[in-house]
């Protein structure tokens, strides 16, 4: 569900209400007809939203306490289909009939419930208030409310909050405070999504104002491209601002507003000649991987608009992996065919070839991108905790568990996906519990006698040989032919056919703006040289390594780590040379004469002279020698 367009009169709203309610069949004297769910089914719902649910408990009510306290209100949080997920405050006017349509799991949806703050809010996508005779069903008139929509960083409604009360509550002043409570939570929900990675700024026309949910909030790239808004950025400026450049936004160039003093406030003013307080704040930590890796380094200050193969910010598409290698383009071609099957898939392929980057590829590319991928380094949970880190447990489940007990990895990953990294080293007890979920789909958590449904999709990737495992009875073969519905193997770094597009793509991703001047043909020559016994992972460190030395000029051999060239293949000199200092101008025939015989293996004639190979480079220039 997206976000409405304008919003009808209130007359209009609670008419058109009434109608649907008719063509639901009900009648103003119908009971209420909240579902049933069972435990585990509102234990799961709740495990789906607990992002949602945590951040509105945790970060935006405790603001609004005094406000709710003096006004004796309930507060829901229900989500897109109407369902409660948690409330909070006095039920005190709950009489013990309605009970159930106040606690987890009560369905408020207009077909079942009528007219009422929650279900209608969902219905037309804007607040609303409903006053205790506006609700269709007379069983509901004891009540009046106020809800309004939460909608996400891609715009989509993903929950509603409503306040309810038996008692009086003014429209304009609850409607007001609804609202607020749920942009609070929206951009909170913004923020804790892309506050590491990206820098936010905040604005409003007034200073004192500022610091409130009621700010207009950019979330946005080194770049200057927005990646996130929240809608009251829209509503200041008067645009849709997702996917624009903050060049088109505001009479400011980017250098000036990234060096503006973190959390200080600012002027600011649009090409329009709007004029508004702003304040900047730095992410917390660099981004991996840049916005500008997914466009074209020809492309306009303006992108195009996100296409369904595109990837959220942060993450590479298939087709950005997909540079030219054969093995590499059957991978991604085979993949893309299984995307919406309920087919495990198994990616093989040495440390650092680029597993996690591929499946987190395939996640975003598929149905499930908007759910969660929980990735599971098996490896790196230590033996003793695999199993309640996997599946959960219940409090008190064992000696130092947690008293409120633990949704474990597996349901966390419920309609999204489960990435279990490094499978062949699970420890085989747990092999068979695995095998066992995997089997009924269901999770029982430690210490539980109930199963819990979970819907995810299986990937797994390994770096061992598991048919060899499964022979020498390390690994189960019945899990085995379970995950491995689909083989994939990616190549290593070495044998790759599309190594020259990988070291552009590299640059690229690891460049900062000022840095054009790319790779000098020498480098590139010696990348397609090297073995890469870390494969992609060694690619991108030498990389970061590379560009922090050359800063804004090409990357030479110089600027490359020392432990880059003692994996190069040494050739073999016929000239054993005497120690030298290539600082020396009167050894200039010595060094020519060595660097001819060593074949311009730069390396091994710093070697035999015992000098680093940065003090190499300038003798060599200064000689004219390369």
């Amino acid at each position: 569900m997206t976000e409405a367009n304008t919003p009808l009169s209130h007359e209009a709203l609670i008419e058109d209400s009434w109608s649907r309610c008719r063509a639901f069949g009900l009648t103003h004297g119908s009971a209420p007809s909240f579902g049933q769910a069972s435990a585990g089914a509102v234990s799961a719902l709740q495990d789906s939203h607990h992002q949602l649910v945590k951040t509105t408990q945790l970060e935006v009510l405790p603001y609004y306490r005094n406000i709710l306290a003096n006004s004796k209100c309930l507060i829901m949080l229900a989500d897109n289909q109407g369902q409660l997920l948690q409330t909070w405050g006095d039920q005190r006017f709950i009489d013990a009939p309605y009970s159930a349509g106040f606690a987890p799991g009560a369905n408020w949806l207009e077909r079942g419930t009528g007219t009422n703050a929650i279900g209608t809010a969902l219905s037309c996508g804007h607040a609303v208030h409903i006053q205790h005779d506006e609700h269709f069903l007379k069983a509901n008139r004891f009540m009046t409310g106020s809800a309004s929509p939460i909608f996400n960083e891609q715009r989509e409604m993903v929950a509603v909050l409503d306040v309810s009360s038996d008692s009086y509550l003014p429209a304009a002043h609850t409607l007001g405070m609804v609202k607020m409570m749920s942009q609070s939570v929206e951009n909170r929900l913004i923020l804790n999504l892309f506050r590491e990675r990206y820098f936010q700024l905040t604005f409003n026309t007034s200073l004192e104002n500022l610091t409130s949910p009621w700010s207009g909030l950019l979330v946005f790239d080194e770049d200057g491209f927005i990646v996130s808004a929240n809608r009251r950025a829209d509503s200041l400026l008067g645009v849709q601002l997702t996917r624009l450049s903050l060049d088109k936004l505001f009479d400011a160039p980017l250098n000036r507003l990234l060096n503006q003093p973190d959390g200080l406030p600012f002027s600011l003013r649009t090409h329009g000649q709007l004029r508004f307080h702003a304040r900047l704040e730095r992410p917390t930590q660099p981004a991996p991987i840049k916005a500008r890796d997914f466009r074209p380094s020809s492309a306009a200050s303006t992108p195009a608009p996100p296409s369904n193969s595109e990837a959220a910010p942060g993450v590479l598409t298939l087709e950005a992996i997909n540079l030219g290698d054969p093995r590499v383009d059957k991978a991604v071609r085979q993949a893309e065919r299984l995307l919406e099957k309920d087919i495990p898939i198994l990616v093989q392929g040495e440390t650092g070839v680029g597993k996690e980057v591929f499946v987190k590829a395939l996640h975003h590319a598929s149905s499930r991108a908007k759910q969660n991928l929980v990735a599971v380094n098996c490896a790196a949970i230590p033996a003793e905790l695999v199993e309640s880190e996997l599946f959960g447990y219940e409090k008190g489940a064992f000696t130092g568990a947690s008293q409120k007990g633990s949704v474990g990895l597996i349901r966390k990953a419920h309609k999204g996906t489960l990435f279990l990294d490094e499978v062949g080293d699970m420890p085989l007890r747990v092999q068979a519990r695995l095998l066992r979920v995997l089997q009924e789909r269901c999770v029982q958590p430690l210490g539980s006698s109930e199963l819990y449904p979970v819907d995810i999709r299986l990937i797994s990737a390994t770096n061992r040989p598991l048919r060899l495992d499964v022979e020498q009875q390390l690994f189960r073969q019945d899990l085995y032919y379970r995950i491995s519905g689909l083989n994939l193997e990616l190549p290593p770094l070495r044998e790759r056919s599309d190594r020259q597009a990988l070291f552009q793509r590299l640059w690229q991703h690891h460049r900062e703006p000022h840095q054009q001047a790319g790779l000098s043909a020498e480098v590139l020559t010696l990348f397609d040289q090297h073995p890469w016994p870390g494969n992609l992972r060694q690619l991108s460190s030498v990389m970061q390594i590379a560009l922090a030395m050359a800063d804004e000029q090409a990357i030479q051999a110089e600027h490359l780590p020392d432990d880059f060239f003692a994996d190069l293949p040494s050739q073999p000199s016929n000239l054993m040379p005497k120690q030298i200092t290539p600082g020396d101008s009167s050894d200039s025939d010595d060094l020519a004469a060595l660097w001819a015989a060593s074949d311009g293996n730069v390396s091994e004639l710093a070697r035999q002279l015992g000098v680093s190979r940065n003090t190499l480079y300038k003798r060599l220039r200064e000689q004219g020698l390369k």
